[in-house]
């Protein structure tokens, strides 16, 4: 493909790059194919802490220096955890990319987890934790996909719980790095505006600790039956979501299901939105989902509301899954949605931090990089014919709740028996 370079290194780590000559920066990622997925129930939330740990000092920087060095050339650090990846990352001006390389090589390789650092920090976390709990938007999105995932590691919160964040000692990080972090699943990513054969040199030169060529674990995916949901809250609206699982990224129907989604409720001329916001006005928040992972999704509807209308917004809900299911969608309507979701995608592209998401996800996924071209193509392509279908697939009992059809989480003060809309 034009303009990236993709080299796996003779230790198995991967290095992509794509050059953008007309930029002065750069965006740079250093990914492993580990996140809470990964864990169990005994060490859940270990892979969001040592994206803490990893900035808490090395054998020769503190976390102060860490910070220094890149900021001091007007460069900027930072990292996050999902379930499936952790990538830590950096950006600055295309001069200084062997700075942030070797910072960042140094953060991965010689960290040394002080125990006094993981105390702290482990405060420090359940505080986020707590914030989370405090944010209903969030926590019921951790408690649905719980719902929905028991039985797997996916159900499992990134953060973790209290009891294992208190309890992490430094021999149980270690042992985590060690085991996890391997080279097969080190991936090193770049976009702007850089030089391919400089990056395999970086690597050559900063990359020296000997990671575990493999840990030869799979990822297994064996769901139960889910149920509905209540999560009592003082809260002062009734957060609600209605939902199930599909294709994940490795399924070509998913691109259709996209597309279903938002016409459905993403978007603020979505058919929930209109509905729902625009001509009943029950409800700030209203929004389709549509949550990927390699071989999974999660797709649902998503909104607050006060407890007096939220039997009148589940109706409205079902309701409009219905028409979608009954009646083809107007090629007007596909058009604008499909333009809606090509254009968001091309829209966040022109930043190299995105740019350089979206390469590093390709390769650690579907091991190349799948073309902008290539997507657009498969959006522009998807049918009428093909939503009504996906439609009834996904809501294949009409207005019916139980059989693991759809799944409903409530997060309200108090319990609140919605029955099935009429």
């Amino acid at each position: 493909m034009k303009n990236i370079n993709i080299t796996q290194l003779p230790n198995g780590v991967t290095v992509v790059s794509e050059k953008i000559k007309y930029l002065k920066s750069f965006s740079l990622g250093f990914w492993f194919n580990v996140g809470s997925r990964d864990e169990t129930t005994a060490n859940n939330g270990i892979s969001h802490f040592l994206e803490h740990m990893f900035f808490k000092g090395t054998k020769k920087r503190s976390a102060k220096k860490i910070a220094e060095d890149i900021e001091s050339l007007g460069g900027y650090l930072n990292a996050f955890t999902s379930k499936e990846h952790t990538c830590f990352y950096g950006r600055g001006l295309s001069e200084h990319i062997e700075k942030t390389f070797e910072v960042l090589a140094d953060m991965m390789q010689n960290s040394i987890f002080s125990p006094k650092e993981i105390e702290k920090e482990s405060a420090v976390v359940i505080d986020e934790l707590y914030d989370i709990e405090d944010s209903p938007d969030e926590l019921i999105f951790d408690k649905f996909e719980s719902n929905v995932f028991a039985g797997n590691t996916l159900g499992m919160p990134i953060i973790g719980t209290e009891k294992n964040l208190r309890s992490f000692k430094q021999k149980d990080i270690q042992k985590y790095v060690a085991e996890n972090y391997t080279f097969d699943r080190f991936y090193i990513v770049a976009c702007g505006n850089i030089d391919h054969n400089k990056l395999l040199k970086f690597a050559e030169k900063y990359i020296n600790k000997n990671f575990l060529q493999t840990n030869g674990k799979k990822r297994e995916l064996v769901l139960a039956n889910s149920s509905d949901l209540f999560v009592e809250k003082e809260t002062q609206q009734v957060h609600y979501i209605l939902g199930k699982t599909t294709y994940g990224f490795k399924d070509k129907k998913r691109i259709p299901v996209s597309v279903l989604s938002h016409i459905l409720g993403e978007g603020s001329s979505s058919r929930l939105f209109q509905k729902i916001r625009e001509e009943n006005g029950i409800a700030y928040q209203i929004n389709s989902f549509l949550n990927s992972f390699y071989d999974i999704s999660t797709f649902g509807v998503y909104l607050s509301t006060n407890e007096k209308s939220v039997h009148k917004a589940q109706s409205l809900i079902f309701n409009e899954l219905k028409k979608i299911k009954d009646k083809r969608v107007s090629e007007e309507e596909l058009d604008r949605a499909k333009e809606y979701l090509i254009g968001s995608m091309l829209m966040s592209l022109e930043s190299t931090t995105n740019r350089m998401l979206r390469i590093a996800q390709s390769m650690i996924y579907f091991g190349r990089i799948r073309s902008v071209e290539d997507t657009v193509k498969k959006i522009r392509e998807v049918s009428a014919s093909e939503i009504r279908s996906y439609a009834n697939e996904l809501f294949d009992t009409s207005n019916k709740l139980e059989n693991g059809s759809l799944t409903r989480v409530i997060l309200s003060p108090k319990n609140l028996l919605l029955h099935k809309a009429a």
